[in-house]
């Protein structure tokens, strides 16, 4: 079988092509709208919530948040820790989960007055690195964070990408984060312009996911419905 060469922008244009737009990080906009609270402060949760459990679950602990109207900063540094277990127990993990959301919304309360403009507002690496010195914050929920509620180019590895990345043949030397991300960072910006890509990391990441879940699978892949298979060398039969 032919090999057709691959890049990280060719695998964005036909999964975007196959797939359309995943409008990622889903939020609930007409709820924030009615309450005047920030609508990125919700996708910061979610990127808490959503570590080792599937969305589905994600959005039933947001649900309850929202019901209790906990969902912006003050409500969450001033809710109880035991009625915050008990909110987010759908998403699992709620014990570890629970302190490291509060640690967060205290930590933006304490250094911005609650203000995501401005934690946002300092150059990207900076805010990272701030990020990543919470508990519980690794470079995957940092860079969520940053990608989808800050909107700062950063595009997000997750465990979906290095999945692909195993049966794509781009030229990874090794499975870490910081490799996977520098190899997709350094070859999509060699392609698309600078205000774009923001929109174009978002965009790939969710596609990415999308085709790992639906198409490109952990145990049967189904690869002969899978739009890039022309480019893969490791075709399951």
């Amino acid at each position: 079988m032919v090999v057709t060469r691959l890049t990280p922008y060719r695998l964005y244009r036909i999964l975007c092509d196959c797939f359309g737009p995943q409008h990622w990080w889903p939020v609930d906009s007409t709820y924030h709208t009615k309450r005047g609270s920030d609508p990125r402060f919700e996708i910061m949760v979610g990127t808490i919530l959503t570590q080792n459990t599937a969305w589905t679950n994600v959005e039933k602990a947001l649900l309850n948040l929202k019901h209790e109207e906990c969902l912006t900063v003050d409500a969450l540094c001033d809710v109880s820790m035991s009625r915050l277990k008990t909110l987010i127990r759908p998403s699992g993990y709620f014990n570890q989960k629970a302190p490291r959301l509060k640690t967060l919304a205290c930590h933006i309360k304490k250094q911005y007055g609650g203000s995501l403009d401005t934690l946002f507002s300092k150059e990207t690496h900076v805010v990272r690195e701030e990020l990543l010195c919470l508990s519980g914050v690794g470079p995957e929920t940092a860079d969520s964070m940053l990608l989808y509620a800050g909107d700062h180019p950063v595009f997000v590895v997750d465990a979906y990408t290095k999945r692909l990345n195993r049966r794509l043949p781009f030229p990874i030397p090794d499975e870490s984060y910081d490799a996977v991300q520098k190899f997709y960072q350094s070859q999509l910006q060699k392609t698309v312009p600078q205000q774009e890509l923001v929109h174009v990391y978002n965009e790939l990441h969710a596609l990415i996911v999308h085709l790992a879940k639906h198409v490109c699978t952990k145990t049967k892949p189904e690869c002969t419905h899978c739009p890039v298979q022309g480019s893969c060398d490791k075709v399951f039969s």
